[in-house]
């Protein structure tokens, strides 16, 4: 492939622009530098800039259909192998502290053996990893291994919070065996999580597989086994997210049962109380009638004698109760 002059990829708002050393270092580009296979360019955008956005409706180094998807158009997990480019579209951790981690954050990428373009609207954590490698001297030398490392890291955040949900599973779990019930929503939003998480990482690991199996003329075979087991680990990291999944609805049904067993509870307690009292009511609301003839209703002494055979009845349907093992 020809060589292409810094001049042609210097975009003045990209949020940098790097020639890869091909030591594991980076410098600055500029227009003056011969961007090839040994000396590739990392291009890295934020296509809601003006200047990028530009740039990547008209630059002649790349295809039409590239440059839409580039542009925002792909969200879902991809890769499609265009002539000697490849143009591959992945999710990451959000990592932004005013959002939820779960609303992961898209990265699109189109990589060939002189040339790195990658762009993003929100900021991607896991490449603050690479950044800091190629800063100190100890990052990928080349495309291909820019591309297994930026897949490690992503793979490496998103298990982080994988893990971390699952820690929170273990935490409900605990507080369920203690009939605490979590607060309402905290099961919800958690298993919208791992559903979201479950959705976009399953194509992401079918995308690692792919990159694995197919022969680019930037990769070679330690990449490509590197890729494999960068997938592997993804696929362990779904089987975690489906047992989670299981759990979480076995910690449904088991919220439902304690609840339902705390109403049926409160429900035969009351019950209880009602049938203690009844004979008590019955008799107060017979003496209650204002009609003549009411027994003691003359008498000094008969409110108090009556109050007392409530008590004494009170008492006698209470000790019934526990002797039929009702209380």
């Amino acid at each position: 492939m020809e060589a292409i002059k810094g001049s042609e990829v210097n975009v003045p708002d990209a949020v940098f622009a790097w020639i890869l050393n091909g030591q594991g270092g980076v410098k600055p580009l500029t227009d003056t530098d011969t961007i090839d296979s040994q000396h590739p360019c990392w291009l890295h955008l934020n296509y809601t800039h003006p200047e990028s956005a530009q740039w990547l409706a008209t630059t002649p180094l790349l295809p039409n259909n590239i440059r839409d998807a580039l542009a925002g158009e792909s969200t879902r997990p991809r890769v499609n192998r265009l002539g000697e480019g490849t143009l591959i579209t992945l999710r990451c951790i959000n990592g932004s502290t005013e959002e939820r981690p779960d609303q992961l954050v898209a990265m699109r990428l189109y990589i060939d053996e002189r040339l790195i373009v990658s762009t993003r609207q929100r900021k991607v954590l896991a490449l603050d990893d690479i950044v800091n490698d190629l800063q100190e001297g100890t990052g990928p030398t080349g495309c291909g291994d820019w591309l297994v490392d930026i897949c490690d890291a992503l793979t490496d955040h998103a298990s982080e919070f994988i893990e971390d949900l699952h820690d929170r599973i273990i935490d409900l779990e605990d507080d369920l065996l203690d009939q605490q019930i979590p607060a309402r929503g905290v099961l919800a939003l958690l298993r919208k999580q791992l559903i979201v998480m479950r959705r976009y990482m399953a194509p992401q690991r079918d995308v690692y597989a792919r990159l694995a199996s197919e022969r680019l003329p930037w990769m070679n075979d330690d990449q490509r086994r590197r890729m494999q087991d960068i997938a592997d680990r993804l696929g362990r990291g779904l089987d975690e997210i489906d047992a989670c999944i299981a759990r979480t609805g076995v910690m449904a049904d088991e919220i439902s049962q304690v609840m339902s067993e705390s109403l049926s509870r409160r429900s035969y307690t009351m019950s209880l109380m009602a049938m203690v009292f009844l004979p008590s009511t019955f008799l107060t609301g017979l003496f209650g009638v204002n009609l003549g003839g009411i027994p003691g209703g003359g008498w000094h002494f008969g409110f108090a004698l009556f109050c007392i055979m409530l008590v004494v009845l009170i008492g006698g349907v209470t000790w019934w109760l526990h002797r039929s093992k009702w209380l």
